[in-house]
């Protein structure tokens, strides 16, 4: 027996926009108090039984939270999803309402009416359907239908929702969050069955690709080239080896390249594409680069590290050849962990022990010094390339039970939705799902790992991912459809809950 669907819609609305307004960009203060706020908010709707358990390692005071509605036996279903969101100084004009998505639905119709600028978004927003604002799309609506099926679920099992802060950078909150929960699911007296994330999707089209279950997600690499060149004078390039050169056939080469696009089924992973490409010149003058380094995001369906790497190399090969035949010199590829071993390991250790401790660089320029030192370390001399990984991995994961998967299927296919195999985003199922492989190649050819961070295999609950969907996340323009989000998405988790509770 749950609440009738008009009061479960406006409950699952009025949480949404709530929650919306409270600042939470990823790494501000705002973030960490936001936790301490959703505890108090969660005891106003009545979740008695709610706290928040502190990250370990941080100073910030980014927290989890938990929200227990506990039944009378064990079987209990996880509802996860992150609250942090990006920052929203892309408004522009318009960041003063960036968090109030209806008075900021308002002044972005009259301000695409008058630039012309996405005609898109400007028929969505006039049809009433779709809701803008940072964080309501990615993913505070989630966050809040699940909270509004939970708190409208009568049934005799148990749930317990799950909030973190950080997925949107290192996912510090589902990392910290994934072994608490065994240890809820022990001290409580709990048999986790399984656990339904609440991720956004994006659909740019009729709402169909959006309006899914996902029986899983994808992983993700963060592969980097360190590219070593000769110096020469600008007037005399021949003299050496540009690494900028060279690390523009790397991108030529990786760029959407169909060998590291995995494909399942009719799912296909996104091909790499390059989030940084910078040569390592302090200033100008008229010598060419020494050094480059470039990194791509890519993505996996099946395919482990060492799978990954090894196309890799072979892709960063074919790129070294080019440049070759251009520049009349042998340019080898290696990759870190080969790096590594001509160097003296104590050195190695230390450096990236002090790299760990500089929270002012991210994880991928971390990487850069690192294997910068490492090369310095060796004498080797340039030009050559050298292929790593330069941040956290995130698993791909799977619901592996099929009858499980079938019940999940049925209830979901009722209210008009379809299902695929992989959530095609980022996504924190990685660390709390069904993951196969290990890490091995990830260790030992990412050189920040151990120190600046590490990681446990995934939890291996079985996960799914149900979640609102909108358009443009990420982005001033990120819309949510409103009418899926807050009618249709609390019945469907609602549904589902009870489906797989009833399966024995």
């Amino acid at each position: 027996m749950t609440r009738n669907s008009p009061e479960l819609s406006a409950r699952a609305r009025e949480i949404a926009l709530e929650l919306t307004s409270w600042p939470s960009v990823t790494g501000t203060p705002e973030e960490a108090i936001f936790s301490e706020r959703l505890v108090a908010y969660l005891r106003q709707l009545g979740f008695a039984d709610s706290w928040k358990e502190a990250i370990p390692g941080e100073e910030s005071g980014r927290s989890n939270v938990f929200v227990l509605k506990r039944g009378t036996g064990p079987r209990t279903i996880v509802l996860a999803g992150h609250f942090d969101t990006v920052p929203f100084d892309d408004y522009g004009d318009l960041a003063a309402l960036a968090l109030h998505p209806v008075i900021l639905r308002e002044a972005m119709i009259a301000k695409l009416e008058v630039t012309g600028e996405n005609a898109l978004a400007l028929a969505d927003l006039k049809s009433g359907d779709f809701l803008p604002g940072r964080g309501l799309l990615d993913m505070k609506s989630g966050v809040a239908a699940g909270l509004a099926a939970m708190e409208a679920y009568q049934g005799e099992h148990s749930l317990l929702f799950v909030a973190t802060p950080d997925e949107e950078d290192r996912s510090a909150g589902m990392r910290a969050a994934a072994p608490l929960i065994a240890e809820i699911a022990k001290t409580r007296g709990l048999q986790v069955e399984l656990v339904i994330n609440l991720d956004a999707t994006s659909d740019q089209g009729d709402g169909a690709a959006g309006r899914v279950a996902a029986m899983g997600s994808i992983g993700k690499q963060l592969l980097t080239a360190f590219v070593v060149g000769k110096e020469a004078h600008a007037c005399y390039p021949q003299d050496g080896a540009n690494s900028a050169y060279i690390a523009a056939e790397l991108v030529t080469e990786f760029e959407l390249a169909p060998e590291l696009a995995e494909t399942s089924g009719d799912e296909i992973a996104a091909p790499p594409t390059a989030l940084h490409l910078k040569d390592l010149k302090a200033g100008y003058n008229v010598t060419t680069p020494a050094q480059s380094f470039v990194y791509w995001n890519t993505l996996q369906h099946r395919r482990s590290a060492a799978e990954v790497l090894e196309i890799s190399m072979k892709l960063a090969k074919r790129a070294a050849a080019r440049a070759k035949a251009k520049l009349k010199r042998n340019i080898p590829v290696m990759a870190y962990a080969e790096l590594k071993a001509l160097a003296s390991q104590e050195k190695v250790l230390a450096r990236a022990q002090e790299l760990a401790k500089r929270n002012d660089l991210d994880l991928p320029e971390r990487t850069k010094l690192l294997t910068q030192y490492v090369w310095s370390l060796t004498g080797l001399s340039g030009p050559a390339v050298v292929m790593g990984l330069g941040s956290i991995p995130y698993s791909a994961v799977s619901l592996k039970n099929e009858r499980l998967g079938e019940a999940i299927a049925e209830p979901v296919k009722s209210f008009g939705l379809g299902t695929i195999g992989y959530f095609p985003g980022i996504s924190d199922m990685s660390f709390v799902g069904e993951a196969s492989g290990d890490f091995s190649a990830v260790a030992d050819n990412t050189p920040i790992w151990g120190t600046s961070f590490t990681l446990a295999e995934p939890a291996g609950y079985p996960c799914i991912n149900i979640g609102p969907w909108g358009r443009d996340y990420h982005h001033w323009l990120e819309r949510l459809h409103a009418p899926y989000a807050f009618e249709t998405l609390p019945k469907v988790l609602i549904a589902v809950i009870d489906a797989v509770f009833k399966r024995g």
